[in-house]
């Protein structure tokens, strides 16, 4: 295995997915509507799949997850796993990482042609250099890096084995 700057183990990184799934049903504890996670493929995804069963331990509202597909430096066309009406639902948007955020950004677009009562986004780790105007809800992991530096979150059989930076 290469030598790499890990910023979190699998051990931390599970201890994060908890604690965040923790923080949506403390968030939305008192709130009736459906709540749609939508998992950016493919390593925000996974995520998605692990916050949904840790939130569904906490809530009693309907949880659906579902998946988006996009090209990550061309986002023209997203692409849902399912056709889903928003409107009046919570929706999580997940991802692995914001590196740039326009990934979250360009993750909106579905979501215009609705009217969900409420849109969050989660991801494991944040870089605090972004180039667009994004501020993730839910956040594992929160770190400076310098504008060269990119975060790459390790997922081996569906599960997350930990973020370095390269």
């Amino acid at each position: 295995m290469p030598n790499r700057n890990y910023i979190l183990t699998a051990d931390a990184a599970q201890h994060k997915l908890s604690r965040l799934a923790l923080e949506i049903a403390e968030h939305l504890a008192e709130d009736e509507s459906p709540l749609v996670i939508i998992g950016v493929l493919h390593h925000g995804m996974v995520i998605a799949e692990k916050i949904t069963a840790l939130v569904k331990k906490h809530l009693s509202l309907p949880v659906e997850l579902i998946s988006m597909e996009m090209n990550k430096d061309l986002p023209a066309d997203i692409v849902l796993s399912k056709d889903v009406d928003f409107t009046g639902k919570n929706v999580i948007i997940v991802d692995d990482v914001t590196n740039s955020g326009k990934t979250l950004l360009y993750a909106l677009k579905p979501l215009l042609d609705y009217h969900p009562k409420r849109v969050q986004t989660l991801v494991l780790v944040e870089r605090m250099h972004k180039l667009y105007p994004v501020k993730s809800d839910y956040v594992g992991l929160s770190i400076a890096t310098t504008l060269q530096d990119h975060i790459c979150v390790e997922v081996e059989n569906g599960e997350v084995r930990g973020a370095y930076v390269v």
